[in-house]
């Protein structure tokens, strides 16, 4: 077991005019949370935290056989995209509309920190909530909340946003990874989403 520990959970906005969701947890579940919205700022906040792990909720790599984002193909999903799907997980293909800005940035985002030495993993706070067994915020903030509490997150301030709980989500299926209680969907070669192990209770 690990002595301290501290996972960055972000939950990016495909654009930096809307905010984007960012928390800080430890390895006792202790969280705090704030809004952010450009690069420069996400990134200052990390190289001042300097976090073991940073976890995205953004597509951080292209289907195999596409050089970009740009080009006409018809791949338009990852392995570890079409695991999600077999799960009966809904997600929005990368290359749909708005998810085109939000991989373009992931992936940016992903190789600045990375080139400052940073850990990163891809995370779906979606799919973590359906397999934690809690209500996702397209069903209930409110209960969405309640349910990060259940499953033992500490310190979520009453005025949290939406962004921020999917930004703890993804905390927490960073710390299960760290913990080695997580399911890796996908292969190296494409790109890997994490998602933690069911946990007794859930569905």
């Amino acid at each position: 077991m690990f002595l301290s520990v501290i996972v960055v959970g972000i939950d990016l906005s495909g654009v930096d005019h809307r905010p984007t969701g960012f928390c800080i947890m430890n390895e006792n579940f202790e969280i705090s949370t704030k809004l952010l919205f450009k690069d420069e700022e996400i990134i200052s906040e990390v190289a001042r935290i300097k976090p073991d792990l940073i976890t995205i909720d953004a597509p951080l790599s292209l289907p195999k056989g596409r050089a970009s984002l740009d080009e006409r193909s018809s791949s338009h999903l990852r392995n570890c995209d079409r695991e999600l799907i077999k799960m009966k997980i809904k997600i929005f293909p990368l290359t749909l509309g708005p998810m085109r800005k939000l991989t373009t940035r992931g992936i940016k985002l992903k190789e600045l920190f990375s080139k400052m030495g940073f850990r990163v993993i891809e995370v779906y706070p979606g799919a973590a909530q359906d397999i934690l067994g809690i209500p996702r915020k397209t069903q209930s903030i409110t209960e969405l909340k309640a349910g990060l509490e259940r499953i033992g997150i500490k310190g979520i301030k009453e005025n949290v946003t939406h962004h921020e709980l999917d930004a703890i989500t993804c905390a927490y299926v960073g710390i299960q990874y760290l913990l080695g209680k997580f399911i890796a969907l996908g292969d190296e070669n494409e790109g890997i989403i994490i998602v933690p192990k069911p946990v007794h209770g859930s569905k």
